[in-house]
């Protein structure tokens, strides 16, 4: 257990340079980085976020590895004033490499619960992990607890497995990387069990929508093989911070709560893909400010309105008529969900800002907020939700490299929506 631990990891642009890290404007050189608060009895939590300088500024930029280029001359004689505060650096995105200060010797398997396919995957990768390259396996104790694999076959198996509940025990410091069996929905969950660094993830296309997942599990073998080596390219999704600011109107409420600020009940999450704020179950329309950098940008009324990172271009926010965008490029995506006024189309703003949402004061209605799909909750008067990019992307293993796996998850989820809808015709034409 302590080896792994010890396990780190390191990103390289090539061979030639230093490896470089995470940064974050919002630490100082002097204080650790503070923990979340989402797990019970948390401890420090390993973390790729470098220190750096304190930012002054009211409204604090997320520093990334994708942004402004630092080329400082224009012409014989332009240049532009060196910020000290500025670190961020456009890295070539086919040169991004895993590599490790020491083997890694834990890992952590995501299955799709209740699937009946992935047991024998599952069951192949867990004796591969434990038995061929003795590593320590986390799994989550209700995928164990499924009585599909309450069998015999299974018995070995489980005394090799170290098992954890959600939301319970912390894992940030157990696991080196991370294992997906399913569809795009197991990364998401992936995601939301580390609500600081996480570890690399190599996720495995066996659901039924594979645009996150760029791996067979037909040559499992050799492929993991490879990143445990060091030998694997990868990807940095970037994540959004959310903070949920609820007006404390029960004074002395026992209700649990993450952070507590000037009596009102503060949450924070990490979120994939995308924030959605909608009308929930009213009839009438939402209706809600939306704030940038504090001022305010438009008052979006409609079915609602997504904040979405580039992983999350995909998926709900392309169904509402937004724009796909590459991972790699740092922004924010903002989609009305069917809007009411016909000026407010999809906008996309530069990674770091902080945006805001509040129900307007002629709202009807209150709202409801989910995050990649959970936690859904209601936002009343007075409360807030507030949004920027996260110091803590997700490292997602490429298959080859992030522009060519891109481009195939593209095309491979367009045939997937042409067989589909060809096997509905199909069916259809039977009954008829």
């Amino acid at each position: 257990m302590e080896g792994s631990v010890e396990s780190k990891l390191t990103l390289k642009s090539d061979e030639s340079s230093e490896p470089f890290s995470y940064c974050c404007s919002a630490c100082d050189c002097s204080e650790e980085p503070l923990c979340g608060k989402v797990f019970r009895s948390r401890t420090k939590a390993r973390s790729m976020s470098m220190p750096s300088a304190p930012s002054s500024a009211k409204f604090r930029r997320t520093q990334s590895l994708h942004g402004p280029s630092p080329v400082t001359t224009f012409g014989p004689k332009a240049c532009m004033l060196k910020n000290p505060k500025a670190v961020m650096h456009i890295q070539d995105p086919a040169s991004h490499h895993v590599s490790w200060n020491k083997p890694p010797k834990s890992v952590l398997i995501i299955k799709k619960i209740r699937d009946a396919s992935l047991l024998q995957p599952f069951k192949e990768l867990c004796i591969f992990l434990t038995q061929q390259k003795n590593m320590i396996v986390y799994v989550e104790r209700k995928v164990i607890e499924d009585p599909a694999i309450a069998n015999e076959s299974f018995v070995s198996i489980k005394k090799n497995i170290c098992t954890f509940r959600e939301d319970y025990d912390d894992i940030s410091n157990c696991v080196d990387f991370i294992i997906c069996l399913g569809g795009d929905g197991t990364l998401l969950y992936a995601s939301s069990l580390f609500q600081e660094s996480v570890p690399p993830v190599m996720a495995f296309h066996l659901g039924s929508l594979g645009f996150l997942t760029p791996f067979n599990f037909d040559t499992y073998q050799s492929q993991v093989t490879q990143v445990i080596e060091g030998n694997a390219a990868i990807i940095l999704r970037s994540r959004l911070e959310v903070k949920i600011v609820k007006e404390n109107k029960e004074k002395g409420s026992v209700e649990e709560i993450s952070l507590v600020t000037n009596g009102d009940k503060t949450m924070q999450y990490q979120v994939l893909n995308e924030v959605v704020v909608d009308r929930g179950p009213s009839s009438y329309l939402s209706n809600v400010d939306l704030f940038l950098d504090g001022h305010l940008i438009t008052t979006v009324q409609g079915d609602g309105v997504i904040v979405s990172t580039p992983t999350g271009s995909t998926a709900y926010a392309v169904a509402a008529g937004a724009s796909m965008i590459h991972p790699n490029v740092p922004a924010i995506m903002i989609t009305p969900i069917c809007p009411h006024s016909l000026s407010f189309r999809p906008i996309v703003v530069p990674a770091g800002v902080e945006l805001k949402i509040t129900l307007s004061c002629d709202a009807r209605n209150t709202a409801w907020v989910s995050f990649d799909g959970r936690k859904r909750q209601e936002i009343a008067y007075g409360d807030s939700i507030t949004i920027t990019t996260s110091c803590f992307p997700l490292p997602s293993i490429c298959f080859r490299d992030p522009v060519n796996d891109w481009f195939e998850s593209l095309a491979q989820c367009l045939h997937w929506n042409v067989r589909k809808k060809q096997s509905h015709l199909s069916s259809e034409e039977e009954e008829f």
